[in-house]
């Protein structure tokens, strides 16, 4: 879709659909807030920082305490990855 400004318009979800597949994101996230990302995640220490993979629709992919193993699985996956702050 094409916005007024002449900008082409994407919602998240056709973000989302364009790197389905081939874009994984890399989140550093604190133990408190896993259980809304990672539903099945057992329950974590508060104050850990840990690091997320997720697929390009944010599906979660991986929860780990070592940022290196989320570029690692990203590989594997076959999946670029972009850092998310």
């Amino acid at each position: 879709m094409i916005a007024k400004s002449g900008k082409p318009h994407l919602s998240a979800q056709d973000l989302a659909l364009l790197g389905a597949g081939k874009i994984g994101y890399i989140r550093k996230m604190r133990s408190e807030d896993v259980s809304a990302r990672f539903p099945d995640a057992p329950v974590l220490d508060p104050g850990l920082e840990l690091w997320a993979l997720f697929g390009a629709d944010g599906t979660p992919i991986l929860l780990t305490d070592n940022r290196s193993s989320t570029f690692y699985r990203a590989a594997e996956d076959e999946l670029k990855t972009v850092a998310l702050h």
